[in-house]
């Protein structure tokens, strides 16, 4: 018997464009991390000459406000710039970022791909634990997510509208976490097989 197998992805319509900004925000980032790497490595030499420039040579009085000032600015630039790396290092993920979805047997696997490179595993759903597949254009696409919250819809595609050849389609699942609408954008191959898996009563054409 033949393995039942259909693979499909959600690509970003606008990947070229946000391809480009994925890789500013990455360059970003390691620029703000080796500066801030640079400053960490020469407080050991720059903060001793702070602490001696608090000093009054001729008295020996210590400026303490003066230099608790300098040694907290100099340590703010620093974590400026380290916590400029990293708030651009996961901003860059947000940008071209597209989905895969791949059917076997009685699962729907899907994973979150950034930049057409790095994957992540987001979900796999059980096709017994499938409740109701629908379009979302359809009527019952509303009746099915009222009374959900934000947190239980799940959108596993990047663009606002479907691609030629494609529609949305939602998926009404029933996991751990509880019931969730999981929209996709796939062909029609797709859905035929999570329909004859689910169960063709899973279907709601209206």
């Amino acid at each position: 018997m033949r393995e039942a197998y259909c693979e499909e992805s959600a690509s970003c319509q606008k990947s070229v464009r946000e391809a480009k900004i994925y890789t500013v925000f990455k360059a970003a980032a390691v620029i703000a991390f080796a500066v801030a790497v640079v400053l960490l490595f020469f407080s050991f030499t720059l903060i001793p000459i702070l602490v001696d420039g608090t000093v009054n040579k001729d008295t020996g009085e210590v400026y303490t406000v003066a230099r608790v000032f300098s040694i907290v600015a100099y340590f703010s630039v620093l974590l400026l710039f380290a916590g400029g790396g990293v708030l651009c290092w996961f901003l860059k993920n947000r940008f071209n970022v597209s989905f895969d979805y791949i059917f076997v047997e009685d699962e729907l696997r899907v994973s979150k791909v950034f930049n057409g490179k790095k994957r992540k595993h987001l979900m796999t759903f059980r096709c017994d634990q499938i409740l109701k597949i629908g379009k979302c254009e359809n009527l019952s696409f509303e009746r099915t997510c009222a009374g959900l919250g934000r947190k239980q819809i799940v959108f596993l595609t990047p663009n606002r509208e479907p691609s030629e050849n494609k529609n949305f389609y939602y998926i009404l699942y029933s996991g751990s976490a509880g019931k969730t609408v999981n929209i996709l954008e796939a062909r029609t191959e797709l859905i035929d097989y999570l329909i004859r898996a689910a169960g063709r009563n899973k279907w709601d054409p209206q």
